[in-house]
């Protein structure tokens, strides 16, 4: 098995070393050179990580023939305002890292946090209170406090908070996070059980709206701000894990006649409230039910999606998001949860793991999305700690056995969008003449074009670039993303 460690140099760039002395360096210039395109690539079966593989030129555009393969960027037409790349900072990632030593926490904060040295990541999500992905079920009250009085983040102290607190620090200073609830406290619930789904009983709709207040104030007393909340984490889904189950007419009355009114009440207006929060296969519902409810949509600022309707064996809905995109334009599309489930250590460098975040990306951005949120940022050599046994893979594990850190192709993958796409990007149209290309591109606030190919056949294929009036012509690999800065 060949893993890839990476070290930090002192010159500030981050390298991958694999026990072959590979070295793969992830570039730190980003400077849009005029007329010039700067490519990037990640590619399978190379040493190339995030390395800097082309310094090209622009020339003028001709009419390309029918036979080549092209990528084409329209400037002129652009679509949603970017929000932000990033992953979940679950107690479980909280618990792993607390194991690293100081040196491998500062490596892990930099690869992840830091838009320099690192990938930029700009957006978080953690739980509220706990979820599979914890070391044990709890919650921040005692049995049946309906009043909410014993409400304490106490437990959040000794690993998640300070996790979040140095996230924040390494981003520069702001972390766009959200939180998500995977259940109600067990008195809450009419199955007085946190786990195997359930439903909020009518009598504790007030008091599961106050619990997140109590949440979001005493996050920001800790100094973490908390940009918003989902509702239900996959709230039509029974599991072995924390879960609780709400209809979308359900999830359409807490929000309009609780959720948001408390909020407002409390002075948390400011706050987004994004709804669903499960996979694409029944988004559509759900966003029909809420957001054509005059007196529910006020309160939403969008919809959060997952993506593991495909682990059914179909294929990814990406068009369903686009739909949403299209009827209502005015909501916000969030992805907020993904992963590649069923651990193997031996699967670590499984390149169509990686491919999967690519596919992922470019669609969900070019159906209209918004930001996207990966899940785990940091597991163990066993994909856990997880107190159900829900194991599974995350773009970074940590080996706690040797103190080894392990960046997998997907942590990559992530980084051909995060490091270079900024917040309040652009996007822009941009569309491929061959199916074996996708493609996404977003305009920088400070003037940069960022384009991302992905190859996603077996063989090399040279296209062409076009942007306007002018035309580049690039490479690819097998199995490879660029990502073209110009």
């Amino acid at each position: 098995m060949k893993k890839i460690i990476i070290s930090l140099l002192i010159l500030g760039t981050i390298t991958a070393c694999s026990s072959t002395k590979e070295i793969i360096t992830i570039q730190k210039d980003l400077s849009p050179v005029h007329k010039n395109v700067i490519v990037y690539t990640t590619a399978d079966s190379t040493n190339f990580r995030l390395a800097q593989t082309g310094n090209l030129e622009f020339k003028p555009a001709i009419q390309p023939l029918e036979t080549e393969v092209c990528v084409f960027v329209n400037p002129q037409k652009t679509f949603q305002t970017f929000l932000g790349i990033g992953g979940a900072i679950t107690d479980a990632s909280a618990e792993v890292f607390a194991k690293l030593s100081k040196e491998k926490q500062k490596e892990f904060l930099t690869a992840y946090f830091d838009k320099e040295n690192g990938i930029g990541y700009t957006l978080a999500r953690t739980n509220i209170h706990s979820c599979d992905f914890s070391s044990e079920s709890y919650t921040y009250v005692t049995e049946g406090d309906k009043g909410l009085k014993s409400f304490s983040v106490e437990h959040d102290k000794q690993f998640r908070i300070p996790l979040i607190k140095e996230a924040i620090k390494t981003a520069g200073g702001k972390l766009t996070l959200f939180a998500s609830p995977w259940s109600p406290p067990a008195f809450m619930k009419d199955n007085n059980n946190m786990l195997r789904g359930g439903k909020l009983l009518p009598e504790y709709h007030q008091s599961w709206a106050n619990y997140f207040v109590k949440f979001i104030k005493e996050y920001e007393k800790e100094g973490i701000p908390v940009w918003g909340i989902t509702i239900q984490n996959e709230p039509m889904a029974i599991q072995k894990w924390e879960s609780c189950i709400f209809t979308a007419e359900e999830e359409r009355d807490f929000l309009k006649n609780y959720l948001g009114p408390t909020f407002e009440k409390e002075g948390l207006s400011d706050k987004k409230i994004i709804v669903w929060d499960h996979n694409r296969d029944l988004m559509n519902h759900r966003a029909n039910t809420i957001f054509n409810d005059p007196d529910a949509v006020k309160y939403a600022w969008g919809l959060g999606f997952h993506w593991y309707e495909s682990w059914t064996g179909g294929q990814p809905m990406f068009e369903n998001v686009g739909e949403i995109y299209q009827s209502f334009p005015s909501k916000n599309l969030l992805f907020t949860e993904g992963c590649a489930d069923s651990f193997n250590p031996d699967k670590y460098f499984f390149w169509p793991n990686a491919e999967r975040y690519g596919r992922s990306m470019i669609n969900d951005f070019n159906n209209g999305t918004v930001g996207w949120t990966d899940w785990n940022i940091l597991l163990d050599e066993t994909g856990g700690p997880n107190h159900v046994q829900n194991f599974c893979f995350a773009p970074v594990h940590a080996d706690i056995r040797t103190g080894e850190l392990i960046y997998t192709p997907s942590y990559f993958y992530i980084g051909h969008f995060s490091k270079f796409i900024r917040p309040g990007a652009k996007r822009v149209s941009t569309v491929a003449s061959r199916s074996q290309l996708i493609s996404t591109t977003f305009h920088n606030e400070n003037g940069a074009m960022v384009t991302v190919v992905m190859n996603q056949s077996d063989i090399k294929i040279n296209y062409k670039l076009f942007v306007g009036s002018q035309m580049v012509e690039v490479e690819i690999l097998p199995h490879a993303i660029q990502t073209l800065v110009y």
